[in-house]
């Protein structure tokens, strides 16, 4: 699974990987927890938009809120599947937009976390679903799934999963839609060699330390 993430990319990296028009104001995040609010690169129109949503998908047709804390994470296996996301496959996809993940690994008793970003610091594309759900009397509610893959051959000794990876061509069809079986194909372990690790501070565990101090390599 994913479970949390960073987001520390000054607004300018993020508007030219992502090919925004416009430069975002975001502040460095890096520790970025379910039920939070977060980035997605939306296509509108024929451009891409910035939006910000829940972490944690509510399906439209969900009596209430909870059920997002269970819909974090979407399995790429599964996703046309699933009555809480094949909605979402056919017409509301995003990237979510991070430079960094966490994955933790069972050890002497406890799970050690570890920071994974791409070998060349930058920011990437999660593939992701949204969602938008109202309720009588209530604002409505945009929120997201992060999807899931197998684990490439950095992340397998942590864990068995990892966030889907998308290369900027892999972003552009996620976004454009088709068949489900082509999007699936695109939601494979990025390559290994493209990425770097590291193990990182207990710190990390609790949702409300949100530092660098998150991401600084530890010893062993």
């Amino acid at each position: 699974m994913c479970g949390r993430y960073t987001l520390a990319s000054p607004g300018n990296v993020v508007a030219e990987v992502f090919g925004l028009d416009e430069v975002p104001e975001l502040r460095p995040r890096y520790n970025i927890a379910p039920a939070q609010d977060v980035v997605v690169v939306r296509a509108r129109e024929g451009r891409r938009e910035l939006a910000t949503v829940r972490w944690g998908l509510v399906p439209a047709w969900a009596k209430d809120l909870t059920i997002g804390h269970k819909l974090i994470n979407a399995r790429a296996e599964t996703l046309a599947a699933k009555p809480a996301f094949r909605a979402a496959l056919r017409a509301r996809r995003c990237l979510v937009v991070a430079d960094g993940f966490y994955e933790w690994q069972p050890t002497a008793g406890r799970k050690q976390p570890w920071y994974f970003q791409l070998s060349d610091g930058r920011p990437f594309a999660l593939a992701g679903l949204w969602e938008r759900w109202q309720a009588p009397g209530i604002d409505p509610l945009e929120s997201c799934a992060i999807v899931t893959t197998e684990a490439n051959e950095l992340v397998a000794p942590v864990h068995g999963r990892m966030p889907a990876i998308l290369s900027p061509e892999g972003s552009a069809r996620w976004l454009a839609g088709g068949p489900a079986g082509e999007l699936r194909a695109l939601l494979v372990p990025f390559p290994s060699e493209k990425m770097r690790a590291h193990p990182v501070s207990l710190r990390v565990n609790s949702p409300v330390v949100d530092d660098r101090g998150c991401i600084e390599p530890i010893a062993g």
